[in-house]
């Protein structure tokens, strides 16, 4: 159910975004970098999730607060999702509707998501020479990078974009020249 629910305001948040653009060029990036802004305000603030989610909390009440805290700081389609989420209490999933919607838009813009594990601290210079080389031959523009040490790899790398995985580590060798012998000894 939560995962329909994210789905349709998600899309319904999607859809905003490319009226907005055909409007004016440019108004989609900037709805997409307002969501991820309030996405970190959300997060950071705790206090004002629960308080959200408490059911002894009248939806009125939650709306009054909503306005109070957004309206002139966030755009004014921002407030009225806001105010929607509310209203049909789905405030609790609101994380996933503007999770759906950030993954929508970076597909939209061609920006991938990239999770590069390592055995060892990359560098930086390391780190933009992975991003460019995934880029050579990715179809994206652009790359989100998340980069991560694992020290069970021994050496090498696991790339992850998506439903995609380039495991060059050792330790993934190891594994298939252990299931190789064990085959031999078996045959």
């Amino acid at each position: 159910m939560a995962k329909l629910v994210s789905k349709t305001y998600g899309e319904a948040l999607f859809q905003l975004a490319l009226e907005k653009e055909e409007a004016r060029h440019g108004a989609a990036e900037e709805l997409f970098q307002e969501i991820l802004q309030l996405r970190e305000i959300l997060a950071g603030n705790p206090e004002f999730d629960r308080l959200m989610k408490h059911p002894g909390v009248p939806k009125v009440e939650k709306q009054d607060l909503v306005r109070k805290v957004f309206e002139g700081r966030v755009s004014p389609e921002i407030c009225e999702f806001l105010l929607l989420i509310v209203e049909k209490d789905r405030y609790g999933d609101i994380f996933a509707i503007l999770e759906y919607f950030s993954e929508k838009m970076k597909a939209y813009e061609k920006i991938g998501v990239a999770y590069v594990s390592t055995a060892v601290k990359l560098t930086p210079e390391q780190e933009k020479r992975f991003e460019e080389r995934i880029l050579e031959t990715a179809p994206y523009e652009s790359l989100e990078m998340h980069f991560s040490v694992k020290p069970e790899l021994i050496g090498g790398a696991v790339i992850r974009i998506g439903d995609r995985v380039v495991d060059s580590s050792i330790q993934s060798r190891l594994n298939d020249l252990t299931k190789q012998l064990l085959q031999i000894q078996l045959g």
